[in-house]
């Protein structure tokens, strides 16, 4: 799929998925005009999107922003930790509060409709949730681990809808515990409950693996989720921090029956906006990283690829977000076919991990 069809692909998706919420909360006034008026906005973040692919610059719609360098949970097999998000880093100084709002900004006037924050763990920068809610141009997913539901943060979330936070979980109370720590999966359902209550819009992330598809992905547990008061589910493939096999990890052959199991989902329960990643990207002609349709900020201000490629020739600090968009390593990895080439599914820039690194490391040996 190349770049026009692929902007168009993208903007009939977004407004078909807020489509999607507004007859699910026909009954519930409040949440119905939200999302009425956000279905107006991304119309508009739309156009302008397509303005720009008219002219030869591809504007994402989405936008990935770890804006915490710190977690209060240490959960096996986190990426943010093993990439070096999750450091505490001190010899490096994190974006300030002005500094994300000014890139929040930048991104709904570029027309980028969805930021997806994420960390470590973002409750932990209640200044940044602010600097989002003063730039209204964007919807935030909020990628949390669910502990942190404080009356002020949900007082927040109240208050500002376009702020939508999505629990982290594993499936099953135990599977949760397993990977973030005992009593989790009791944390993350009193969440839930909290959250419903609250009338607040919310979803939830699931890390896929070999050893929890089969309860994941089941009409059962979608069941469940919607009567929770779910409406947004991100199914997350899990990627190893090794290249080595891993026996969480998928093979080609288990990576179909996920996508097959994925989409009969979408069909049986249209309550539910469901989305794939990065399964949703073999129908979209390949990798979406590099800015194809979202690229990520690390804590730090550096412009990666994707978290799972934690490499950067720019940094928001130097340079604006179009600058980013158009910088030599991005348009490297699409050149190659490293992003937007063949896909059949997993982590593109990951399984091609040393190739990347290559590009990179050419493009700032020929600047110096």
């Amino acid at each position: 799929m190349d770049s026009f069809p692929l902007t168009k692909y993208l903007v009939d998706h977004s407004r078909q998925l807020i489509n999607q919420l507004i007859r699910h909360h026909l009954r519930d006034p409040k949440t119905a005009i939200f999302l009425l008026k956000r279905a107006h906005i991304l119309h508009k973040a739309g156009k302008i999107r397509l303005a720009s692919q008219k002219k030869g610059v591809q504007i994402p719609a989405f936008l990935i922003a770890s804006i915490a360098n710190r977690c209060n949970l240490n959960c096996l097999g986190c990426y943010a930790r093993a990439t070096g998000i999750c450091d505490e880093d001190k010899s490096r100084r994190i974006l300030a509060k002005d500094e994300w709002e000014n890139i929040f900004h930048q991104a709904g006037a570029l027309g980028i409709s969805f930021c997806l924050l994420a960390g470590g763990e973002p409750l932990l920068r209640p200044d940044v949730l602010e600097a989002a809610c003063q730039a209204k141009e964007l919807v935030y997913p909020i990628f949390t681990n669910g502990t942190l539901f404080t009356k002020k943060a949900i007082s927040l979330l109240q208050k500002n809808p376009h702020l939508i936070p999505i629990i982290s979980m594993e499936g099953a109370p135990e599977s949760t515990d397993e990977r973030r720590g005992i009593g989790m999966g009791i944390i993350i359902n009193e969440a839930m409950k909290s959250l419903k209550k609250a009338g607040i819009m919310m979803g939830v992330s699931i890390t896929v693996t070999t050893k929890n598809m089969d309860h994941v992905l089941t009409d059962d547990f979608m069941d469940y989720l919607d009567k929770s008061g779910v409406q947004l589910v991100f199914l997350i493939e899990y990627v190893p921090m090794e290249q080595a096999d891993h026996p969480l990890a998928f093979t080609p052959e288990s990576r179909v029956q996920l996508l097959s199991k994925s989409q009969q989902l979408k069909h049986n329960h249209p309550r539910i906006a469901l989305l794939s990643f990065p399964g949703d990207e073999v129908h979209l002609g390949g990798c979406l990283a590099a800015g194809r349709g979202f690229f990520h900020i690390n804590p730090y201000g550096d412009a990666e690829a994707c978290p799972f490629a934690p490499y950067s020739d720019r940094n928001l600090r130097n340079h604006s977000l179009y600058e980013v968009l158009s910088s030599p390593f991005f348009q490297a990895l699409r050149e190659e076919g490293l992003v937007g080439g063949e896909h059949d599914g997993g982590c593109s820039l990951f399984e091609h991990d040393q190739e990347v690194k290559a590009i990179l490391a050419s493009i700032q040996s020929s600047s110096k």
